[in-house]
């Protein structure tokens, strides 16, 4: 399971010359912290390529809770499989930070995958790694612990995104509680209680808005099922 597209984004994987025609078919926008940029069940076909900051990607359960699906940043494209299908939007996108985008039309995009087989190629595969990621998520929520899911996103996040600060590694992605617990896809109750215990073995270090990993070693064999004992402790 994953947060993150593999392999280098969209944007970044095309020519010079065919990235600077995409941006050249659409219009600068900034989408504010907070701001949906893309609705889920929208009738709406239209594309943003996200120039720089980072999106969530989430949907709404029949618990009445959202699940975060994914994590966007720049260089990636957004609204992609809405303006190819003509269906409507699968999921919500919403700014975590400032994010500065540009929106092209269904249309132009749709014309300019025509004149451009590389590109085309590129969105293929960026659905194949997308499908692949979601096959990955169900089976981790049928199989994993909580702890162990948590561990998982804790290091992609900080892998992605996060920057040195002494022996600790710090992420200020503004990634609350109830949102972790959405990329988790379990309650906040759980989660708290999961990152409780991670603090308490000095594995991570919290604050509002952001963490710090403080035993990557120990996370990764969380993650990976191991570290922690039939009594909820971790060793």
């Amino acid at each position: 399971m994953s947060l993150f597209e593999d392999g280098r984004p969209f944007l970044s994987a095309l020519s010079t010359d065919d990235r600077r025609a995409l941006l050249a078919l659409g219009g600068p926008k900034t989408y504010r912290r907070g701001a949906v940029v893309l609705r889920e069940n929208d009738a709406t076909s239209f594309v943003v390529a996200i120039i720089s900051g980072w999106a969530k990607v989430s949907v709404g359960t029949e618990r009445g809770i959202r699940l975060i699906l994914a994590l966007r940043g720049a260089g990636e494209v957004v609204g992609d499989q809405a303006a190819i299908d003509h269906r409507p939007r699968s999921a919500t996108v919403a700014a975590l930070g400032d994010v500065h985008a540009v929106v092209v039309s269904g249309d132009k995009f749709r014309k300019y995958l025509a004149d451009r087989p590389i590109a085309t190629m590129l969105i293929m595969r960026q659905f194949s790694s997308r499908l692949r990621s979601s096959d990955g998520e169900r089976r981790s929520l049928a199989s994993e612990r909580v702890i162990q899911r948590l561990a998982a996103r804790l290091i992609e996040i900080a892998e992605r995104t996060g920057r040195p600060v002494g022996d600790a590694i710090r992420v200020d992605l503004p990634l609350p509680q109830h949102e972790l617990a959405a990329a988790v896809g379990t309650g906040r109750e759980a989660v708290a209680k999961a990152l409780k215990l991670l603090r308490s073995q000095g594995v991570v270090r919290t604050g509002p808005r952001r963490f710090e990993v403080l035993d990557l070693g120990l996370l990764r064999l969380l993650a990976e099922g191991r570290g922690a004992g039939e009594d909820g402790g971790l060793g």
